[in-house]
């Protein structure tokens, strides 16, 4: 395999949805798709150029293989450890408006990605690569990937690559106490931190504005860069003491899934292209906001559309 400009680990997941807005209980039929925030950080990065490759622990069953050939299709190179023991997780996907809102009910018990360890991946990869990639998700899967996310990013460190954490706080997986003593301890391994401004204030218990956060995390941890993310208002950038901000651009939502993860993709794949941080921030909320017109967890956008939306030339129908 090739060396790939952003390597990425953690569990990607199928996700199974019924039709339109109905409900679970009643559904006939579901969708399936990929789904993962480490591998949608990775196809949003390779959708603006940059090479990506993803690491996981796999079982070598059906599903194993359907998540896998699905992510290859996408354009990423795939790593994995296939396993045979352990389960596909999944997710199943409830939209709605309000006031009934969307749910997300998680099977994701006695996984195979939740019994790897460092040993186990292609950690030359990962020292070959610009960035790592991980969430705060996969270390909130189990003890043992604590230990293996924990052991990767130090990997990352010594190998010279940079490294970038997506926060991620998932109340359906661990309490806020769990995931600020866990997470805190990775931070000193972290070079970019993106933290959405409800978990800095929520797990973290950092007071202000995302303005404020930002300057707040940068200067305590000691991080080289950290976004603050802040919905339809758009994120904050804090780099060399320095505070970027950028609005969130108009867009029709069709589904709100991998938002944050197009978001994050596409400023990593931007600033390994060269660009300052108000540009990168620039592109990853075009990013974003392409993803919401689109069904999936996956930002399906090419460098063209996401220029459109900078330079405001995006239109209705493309004749």
């Amino acid at each position: 395999m090739s060396e790939a400009d952003i390597v990425t680990f953690g569990e990607t997941m199928l996700r199974l949805s019924p039709p339109g807005h109905e409900r679970l209980e009643d559904a006939n039929e579901f969708e399936a798709r990929a789904a993962g925030a480490e591998s949608n950080v990775a196809i949003a990065a390779s959708r603006l150029g940059a090479s990506a490759a993803w690491l996981s622990k796999v079982p070598e069953t059906a599903l194993g293989r359907r998540v896998v050939g699905e992510l290859r299709g996408h354009g990423i190179e795939t790593d994995v450890v296939w396993s045979h023991r352990g389960r596909q997780g999944t997710y199943y996907l409830e939209q709605a408006g309000k006031p009934r809102g969307t749910n997300v009910i998680y099977d994701r018990e006695n996984t195979a990605v939740s019994t790897v360890e460092a040993r186990e991946l292609n950690v030359d990869r990962i020292q070959n690569a610009q960035v790592f990639f991980t969430t705060g998700i996969t270390p909130a899967l189990s003890s043992t990937l604590r230990d293996t996310t924990a052991n990767l990013l130090k990997a990352a460190q010594k190998g010279g690559t940079s490294t970038a954490l997506d926060f991620n706080y998932r109340r359906k997986l661990w309490s806020p106490d769990e995931a600020r003593d866990t997470l805190t301890r990775l931070f000193s391994d972290v070079d970019i931190l993106v933290i959405a401004a409800r978990d800095a204030r929520t797990v973290l218990e950092f007071e202000g504005d995302p303005r404020q956060l930002a300057h707040k995390l940068g200067s305590q941890y000691d991080f080289a860069t950290v976004v603050v993310t802040r919905g339809a208002q758009g994120a904050v950038a804090w780099h060399d003491s320095v505070v970027h901000d950028h609005d969130a651009y108009e867009t029709d939502t069709v589904d709100p899934i991998g938002t944050g993860d197009a978001f994050t993709g596409a400023f990593i794949a931007r600033r390994l292209d060269g660009d300052d941080i108000a540009t990168a921030l620039e592109y990853a909320a075009a990013t974003a906001s392409l993803k919401r017109t689109i069904p999936g967890d996956v930002a399906l956008v090419t460098a063209d559309e996401v220029e459109a939306v900078v330079s405001d030339q995006s239109e209705d129908i493309s004749r």
